[in-house]
């Protein structure tokens, strides 16, 4: 009790109004990255801009922090994860990949570096504590985040058009695809929340 809290508290502290604006919800979730790998993430929709913080529930401190432009942001695709033919890999559920940049897409050499953040969209589900708490916490929630985001980006590519830029966001239905076959290193990490901190036997991490 009271963990999350300091943990809004100590990433609404990193907001910059001039940039940010106002903080209009925080959200607690899970980013999916290229290689299914599963990471514990907080996220803040402002007024102006899409942050994604890394944060140390252990230590009590701000690891990575992402800044996405609302005005950036052009789709949203919300659905259940694909994977091609011949992946041995699957994943339940449904998220949401949020992107801001159409015309980009990953290099090959991105798609299979494990390491590379470099593409042009991010990938979340729900985080596990769902299973408990969901009825309880509106900030758990997929589908919400996805409406939210999508109005305030809205709002936004309104506002501070972006020039050369299409304005207004394209939301689709449509299973989101991961491009990857094999994951040893996903599974384990995966099945042992090692993207998560959490207290394991005397050491935290």
């Amino acid at each position: 009790p009271g963990t999350l809290n300091q943990a809004i508290k100590d990433v609404e502290a990193l907001v910059n109004e001039e940039v940010d604006g106002s903080v209009l919800s925080v959200w607690l979730m899970a980013e999916v990255d290229h290689w299914n790998n599963e990471k514990e993430r907080i996220v803040l929709i402002t007024e102006l801009s899409l942050l994604v913080f890394k944060y140390d529930f252990m230590m009590f401190n701000c690891d990575q922090m992402q800044r996405i432009p609302l005005n950036f942001v052009d789709r949203i695709s919300h659905g259940t994860f694909s994977f091609p033919k011949r992946s041995l890999l699957e994943r339940n559920g449904e998220g949401v990949r949020v992107f801001w940049d159409r015309l980009r897409e990953p290099s090959f050499t991105s798609r299979w570096n494990p390491f590379a953040t470099d593409f042009p969209f991010i990938t979340f589900t729900y985080h596990p504590v769902r299973n408990i708490s969901d009825e309880k916490h509106n900030n758990l929630k997929v589908e919400k985040f996805r409406e939210q985001l999508k109005d305030a980006a809205q709002k936004v590519h309104t506002l501070k058009p972006v020039p050369g830029k299409a304005n207004g966001v394209l939301v689709l239905n449509q299973p989101i695809q991961i491009e990857a076959y094999v994951g040893f290193m996903s599974f384990l990490g995966n099945e042992n929340k090692l993207g998560y901190c959490m207290a394991r036997g005397n050491l935290g991490f």
